[in-house]
């Protein structure tokens, strides 16, 4: 029996979202993609319905765009084709390196991916799976939300957004059937992994996107709010959470704030 009867995933072009489109369609998932990239979503479509015969519908959607976002909204919204889980895997980790170095108009839109499309499209999915008293929501977070690691301001803050949203959601809609968890995985070999562009940013083992998405299906079968796969980065979040700052940059990421200060002086130098 399947789990999942509709699923819609966003960023799904590539990388963790076509990951768990593939294993979704692979326990017999009908699906709807959303991402930019429409040709590749096409490519992918056409290989999930003749592998498995399941049903793909295309969305194309930049997510960052309101008129865009809106459509999504509506989709998640349709009674008549109901969605019982949505993956919000969208989102961009930009240029690493100071803050104060960024473009504030790039910081913005990527939070509009980060922050406020995850937070429209789970408001968007959970009221019609509480009505129906069944559903689940896949907040794709991350555990840099947790670390705090220089170069990665407003990254790391949309992250901890995102994990905090979907723990609340959760305890205030499990009690209707509907499950929201904030999947938080260290680095993981994906195209947002290689758009950091800076070995600092892989943070210990670089985990297959197949591992984490089976991670994260078990995970919300079982009702947890938050996840963080593989027992590395449990002990990595485990130290930052509770020892103290201290200790916690000088054995996860020691020099990066020196490193970090140095390349923002060089930019006013430039």
């Amino acid at each position: 029996m399947r789990q999942h009867r509709r699923a819609l995933v966003t960023g799904a072009s590539g990388g963790l979202g076509a990951a768990f489109a593939r294993e979704l369609a692979a326990r017999g998932a009908d699906l709807v993609l959303v991402a930019r990239d429409e040709e590749g979503l096409e490519t992918l479509a056409k290989e999930l319905r003749e592998r498995h015969g399941c049903v793909v519908d295309v969305l194309p959607a930049d997510l960052a765009e309101s008129a865009d976002l809106a459509r999504v909204e509506r989709r998640l919204a349709d009674a008549d084709e109901p969605i019982d889980l949505l993956v919000n895997n969208a989102g961009v980790i930009g240029p690493v390196g100071p803050f104060a170095a960024r473009d504030a108009g790039t910081e913005e839109l990527n939070l509009r991916l980060n922050v406020l499309a995850v937070m429209r499209l789970t408001h968007a999915a959970v009221g019609g799976m509480a009505r129906r008293r069944r559903g689940g929501v896949i907040n794709v977070s991350s555990a840099m939300g947790y670390l705090h690691i220089p170069g990665g301001a407003s990254y790391a803050a949309a992250k901890s957004f995102v994990t905090s949203l979907s723990q609340t959601v959760h305890s205030e809609v499990r009690a209707l059937g509907v499950h929201v968890l904030a999947l938080c995985p260290g680095s993981t070999r994906t195209n947002l992994h290689r758009a950091g562009g800076k070995r600092g940013w892989t943070l210990g083992r670089v985990r297959e996107p197949e591992f984490v998405v089976r991670e994260a299906l078990a995970a919300l079968a079982s009702g947890r709010p938050v996840h963080i796969p593989g027992r590395e980065y449990k002990m990595k979040v485990l130290l930052a959470r509770y020892a103290p700052r201290r200790v916690v940059s000088r054995v996860l990421y020691p020099g990066w704030d020196v490193q970090t200060s140095r390349r923002l002086a060089e930019s006013f130098e430039a």
